[in-house]
């Protein structure tokens, strides 16, 4: 807030002076020929520049007065700045171009010759746009572009940031690195969005056992435990899930868990699916884990070599589902 109040003076400052050299300077010294049109446009510009910078400083603060969702908060802070660029583009531009039909060519050169010379800068800007309007990703979401996997902190009018996820790290854990990424990925590259319209992905945690030991009752090990273990994330995405098929088309999918069987040359693998909040992956896997092998080693069931977890993401738009191994 300081800093806005900061270039509100120096606007302020600004337009004095230039008032005072169109209107005041002239006439107080006769022997110095003063472009007088041009300083009064120039004085026009700031004044121009200054009004509108003071109405959107002022509805920037009452937003944040009644708005506490930060989220929400960001969001409009940003549509408030992409506005405020533009009614001053505007503003200048018919200020210093007094004919409609010269002001319609000046647009078009200018437009034509920054899609030229800046097309990476466009097609950012084009890419900001998009999200704004669409909701690809919003701050806080947790997204991946490319091979890039991280939180959305912050969408800047070009750029997005990320708090880098994975990396060298193992699991959805965050590296503390921050990554930048250009808003125009998000024309050419599909954007994965883990937390878009519902907190919850689906787990896997694929486990080997000889055809000489217990199978049935290691089927029956995995699904007591992953049950007991996943109870209330499974009520809550029961309810929540669904609500996705009001804006997309949802096949019907079980959301419980479910362990399923599979005959390989090496042996019996048990697959065991469950639902699990999108932040919460690495946690959840941790602790079946634990308690599966807990109880394995009680019933003296054997694991063999091959054993590996495996991480599906539900997909909304209609695209399978893509996994990822770790």
């Amino acid at each position: 807030m300081r800093r806005s109040y900061i270039i509100f003076t120096s606007l302020i400052i600004l337009t004095v002076v230039a008032y005072t050299a169109a209107y005041i300077l002239p006439g107080l010294v006769d022997s110095v020929q003063f472009p007088v049109r041009t300083l009064h446009q120039l004085f026009y510009t700031l004044l121009a520049i200054t009004i509108i910078y003071t109405i959107f400083m002022v509805l920037e603060g009452a937003f944040r007065k009644q708005i506490t969702d930060d989220r929400t908060k960001y969001t409009a802070t940003k549509v408030l700045s992409v506005l405020e660029i533009l009614f001053m583009l505007i503003a200048v531009a018919s200020i210093w171009v007094k004919d409609p039909q010269g002001l319609v060519v000046f647009f078009g050169i200018v437009g034509a010759g920054i899609a030229i010379a800046l097309q990476d800068v466009v097609k950012n800007f084009a890419g900001t746009v998009i999200i704004m309007l669409t909701g690809v990703y919003s701050v806080g979401d947790r997204v991946q572009i490319e091979n890039i996997t991280g939180d959305v902190i912050d969408i800047g009018m070009t750029v997005t940031t990320l708090l880098e996820l994975r990396g060298w790290v193992e699991g959805d854990q965050a590296t503390g690195r921050l990554t930048i990424v250009p808003n125009g990925k998000v024309i050419s590259n599909p954007v994965y969005n883990y937390t878009k319209d519902h907190s919850f992905l689906w787990d896997e945690i694929e486990i080997l056992v000889p055809y000489t030991t217990d199978w049935k009752r290691a089927v029956e090990i995995l699904d007591t435990i992953a049950r007991q273990e996943t109870m209330d994330a499974t009520s809550i995405a029961e309810k929540e899930i669904p609500l996705i098929g009001e804006r997309y088309y949802l096949p019907g999918s079980d959301i419980g868990p479910a362990v399923y069987v599979t005959i390989t040359d090496r042996g019996v693998k048990l697959s065991l699916r469950y639902v699990t909040y999108a932040r919460e992956r690495r946690i959840m896997r941790a602790r079946l884990n634990q308690m599966i092998l807990e109880a394995f080693s009680k019933e003296n069931i054997e694991v063999s070599p091959g054993t590996q977890t495996i991480a599906f993401v539900q997909k909304t738009d209609g695209e399978s589902s893509r996994p990822l191994h770790t």
